[in-house]
């Protein structure tokens, strides 16, 4: 896609011309991100944002199809957050434990802490992260910690056990001087961005079964860190009508979450795909079908005092959604 400057080129940089170019006019982007000569930090933000999206979308095949619908029928998708998993309360092998691991390249981006929302009916504690220079705009953060240590203690040992050999994306790779002035020589952000998307992944080799059906019996969602890691749980759409979407998307066959989920305020509307079945091979070898990652959509209506739209999530809202992922191994 012609005009996209650097933008395009970061992401063609790891996906290749064509891929870029598609994802690139599949989504509802500033125009001064498509405009910009540089490799400023809000742009390396989106374009990570991007990639992240097109590795979302080939693990999740309803996505996938949502995507190419909507690209088909002369609409874009608008990238409005990623959610991502760890773990706090146990050792997690050469990685800082639970959002650290995420959040010490978010920081390098621009990205800053926005709120904090108790998880606790899941033992998780829940943050977004915003882009500071374009904050309606660059997709959101929601980095979620689960809280070990306040499980059993062969829960816990089944963790410990599972993150042991975690190995750490970043090692070797030097943030400070794009946090330091905010921008990069594009070459130098070409060869960054592979490290970004790193992090977001399974770090630490296939769990043993055993450990597996552990965790399983008292956190679906640990389970489900076990075998995806740091991955996006979830990528969402932006939408103007997550009801009408809802609707359609049961209307085109795809497996689209039963009840629409409001917040509080009324103001964040959501619903979910359900997770993608995935094989994943445990340690020993044995294959089992486990869930994946989903696609999620959200409504976000505008503050009253016309600042914009709301940029919260909502508690309630995120445990609900997180259920797209439960169920296991099958029985």
């Amino acid at each position: 896609m012609s005009g996209a400057g650097v933008l395009r080129d970061l992401v063609a940089a790891s996906v290749g011309g064509e891929r870029a170019g598609w994802l690139i006019g599949a989504l509802d982007l500033h125009p001064s991100l498509l405009a910009a000569t540089e490799a400023t930090r809000a742009v390396i933000a989106q374009a990570l944002g991007i990639l992240l999206l097109d590795d979302l979308l080939a693990r999740v095949p309803s996505g996938a199809a949502y995507a190419q619908d909507r690209v088909a029928g002369g609409g874009r998708m608008f990238l409005d957050h990623g959610a991502v998993r760890t773990v706090t309360g146990v050792p997690s092998g050469e990685l800082p434990e639970g959002q650290r691991s995420l959040t010490r390249a978010l920081e390098a981006l621009g990205y800053v802490h926005r709120e904090t929302y108790d998880l606790s009916r899941l033992s998780m504690t829940g943050r977004s992260w915003c882009h500071l220079d374009l904050p309606q705009h660059v997709p959101q953060y929601f980095v979620s910690e689960l809280h070990a240590d306040r499980f059993s203690p062969a829960f816990q040992a089944a963790v410990a056990r599972v993150l042991a050999s975690s190995q750490d994306p970043l090692a070797g790779v030097a943030l400070d001087r794009l946090a330091e002035q905010g921008w990069l020589p594009q070459l130098d952000a070409e060869a960054l961005l592979p490290a970004l998307v790193g992090c977001f992944a399974r770090h630490h080799g296939p769990p043993a079964l055993v450990d597996y059906l552990t965790l399983l019996a008292e956190s679906d969602e640990m389970a489900w860190i076990a075998t995806e890691g740091t991955v996006f749980n979830h990528a969402t759409d932006r939408v103007d009508d997550v009801v009408a979407r809802a609707e359609a998307e049961r209307a085109a066959g795809r497996p689209v979450k039963v009840t629409v989920e409001f917040s509080k305020s009324g103001r964040i509307i959501q619903t979910a795909h359900r997770a993608a079945a995935v094989e994943r091979t445990f340690a020993g070898g044995e294959v089992r079908t486990v869930p994946g990652s989903f696609f999620e959509f959200i409504t976000r209506l505008p503050h009253p005092d016309g600042t914009g739209v709301d940029l919260a999530f909502d508690a309630s809202n995120a445990q609900e959604i997180f259920g797209m992922t439960r169920g296991g191994v099958p029985g």
